[in-house]
């Protein structure tokens, strides 16, 4: 432990070390270090405001539970946020199961037709014919393939390196090879491919940040699996005064506060949904979809295909 001469000792190198280094007759200014320490103290501070936040939670049934929360006095990186979660902890009676559209469908359609606990939307589609641009597979069948890179035909595009696969329903965040026909060397008889990958083994991955859809904020939607094997479906509502939306980064550190170890970004904006079952209603939008352009639960798109929870 530092006596008082000790600390302030320290406290004098640090603030002469912030300010300047001598060098001769120069003086070398470390903004760069004081920036860190700044966004350290920020960061800190956003993780604890996300994590002993007002959260609303309700237990849907054993093993799955439902949190949301509104930040409403840009609170949360310095804005208005909306997070929608449902955990689903392993003991749960639930699996995960892919839906194909086969064109567009909303998310609560192919929900309700399925008969599903809850659902979130999955990966990219061209919006003009509803065609998923991302490999998938469902039941063993190939329901669709990367979509090249005009330039290389090749390799996958940037968005398309993380993967989703089910064994016996429980998801597996893989990371993709670079390949963009790597997804057919695979057994699993279900694989979503989506990204960009956010977190594989609890470490940040590394994604290309000269593209919008990473450093402008967004609606999300995100899969999560921690430690121990708790799944995570999330939303962040985007694009409105009430939810501004995360970038990838603020997106990336907010799984990790909440305790991910592998975390896939899948397709988000107008895109994003969240279906929760009630039996007060049969379309039971819990988030905020913004493809009406308003902050309501009305304006859900209809999207190429979703990820399901269902019951064993």
């Amino acid at each position: 432990m530092l006596g008082n001469k000790q600390r302030n000792n320290f406290w004098g190198v640090l603030r002469d070390t912030l300010f300047f280094v001598e060098k001769g007759m120069k003086r070398i200014y470390l903004t760069w270090l004081l920036s860190l320490v700044t966004a350290f103290v920020v960061a800190q501070s956003d993780s604890l405001t996300l994590l002993q936040g007002n959260w609303q939670i309700d237990t849907i049934e054993n093993g799955l539970i439902f949190k949301q929360i509104h930040f409403v006095n840009q609170e949360y990186f310095a804005s208005n946020q909306n997070i929608t979660i449902l955990e689903i902890l392993p003991e749960a009676n639930a699996k995960l199961a892919f839906a194909s559209a086969h064109g567009r469908k909303h998310t609560s359609a192919m929900a309700i037709e399925n008969n599903a606990i809850a659902a979130i939307n999955g990966t990219y589609f061209d919006m003009k014919n509803g065609r998923t641009i991302c490999f998938m597979r469902i039941n063993g069948k190939n329901i669709s393939t990367n979509v090249p890179q005009k330039s290389d035909p090749v390799h996958r595009k940037y968005y398309q390196y993380g993967t989703l696969v089910l064994q016996e329903g429980k998801p597996v965040i893989l990371k993709a090879d670079s390949l963009r026909t790597w997804e057919n060397t695979l057994s699993y008889t279900d694989i979503m491919t989506a990204g960009p990958l956010l977190l594989k083994d609890g470490k940040e991955e590394t994604y290309r940040h000269d593209r919008t859809f990473v450093t402008n904020r967004h609606n999300r939607t995100a899969v999560g699996i921690k430690a121990d094997s708790t799944v995570l479906l999330l939303t962040v509502d985007g694009r409105m005064e009430e939810s501004a939306g995360l970038t990838l980064d603020e997106l990336c550190a907010t799984m990790k506060w909440l305790g991910c170890q592998d975390v896939i970004n899948m397709d988000g904006g107008g895109s994003t949904t969240f279906y929760l079952h009630s039996n007060q209603s049969d379309t039971a939008i819990v988030n905020y979809p913004t493809d009406n352009g308003k902050f309501d639960h009305q304006g859900e798109r209809r999207v190429a295909n979703a990820i399901l929870l269902l019951r064993k």
